[in-house]
């Protein structure tokens, strides 16, 4: 059982970096473009939460923060992931244009100060992903672990390019399945498990 578990952890480890791999070949202009589609069918199929959590766009994501001004109209309050100690659950901090944003270990701009909120809805990047709804992230667990611990549990969106599907991550264990897929192609509601 082991020998399967570092062979699946070897495969994923170079999945990861093939995916990045793909979206890095996404001209600016593709990748404006793209992101500006999910956005669209973002606001389209799904109702406004009452606190977003996204995430910002690093390794040439999809840029969803198109969605937030206009939810902001209907008193949407956004939030970013803090990560608070390694392997724990994410804590959430408000969000506004006017935030100030320091890079955090991993690099990725982050609010520092602030209020700590608990989202009913997350939009989470997806590096690879497959049609049964679970997403290949970057290997550290940290919206696997706040999926599991947070209750009530948010919406949890899986925002990624059609580039970045796969037939399967090969789910294990601890991966947590989405509730939502939205790429440029579309938005897809996952039937519950």
């Amino acid at each position: 059982m082991l020998e399967a578990n570092e062979n699946n952890t070897a495969w994923r480890r170079a999945l990861r970096r093939d995916m990045v791999v793909r979206r890095a070949a996404l001209s600016d202009a593709e990748h404006a473009a793209l992101s500006a589609r999910i956005v669209s069918h973002l606001l389209a199929a799904l109702p406004a939460p009452r606190i977003v959590a996204f995430c910002w766009p690093i390794k040439h994501e999809p840029d969803v923060r198109g969605v937030l001004p206009r939810w902001a109209e209907s008193g949407v309050l956004a939030a970013l992931p803090v990560v608070i100690e390694e392997n724990a659950p994410l804590a959430f901090r408000l969000w506004t244009p006017d935030t100030p944003l320091t890079a955090d270990r991993y690099g990725i701009p982050t609010p520092v100060t602030g209020e700590f909120v608990q989202p009913d809805m997350l939009l989470l990047p997806l590096n690879g992903f497959d049609g049964d709804g679970y997403r290949l992230g970057y290997g550290g667990g940290y919206f696997d672990r706040t999926l599991a611990a947070l209750s009530p549990r948010p919406l949890a969106i899986g925002v990624g390019f059609e580039t970045n599907r796969l037939p399967t991550i090969r789910p294990e264990s601890h991966d947590q399945r989405l509730d939502w897929l939205v790429t440029e192609a579309g938005a897809l509601r996952l039937p519950s498990a």
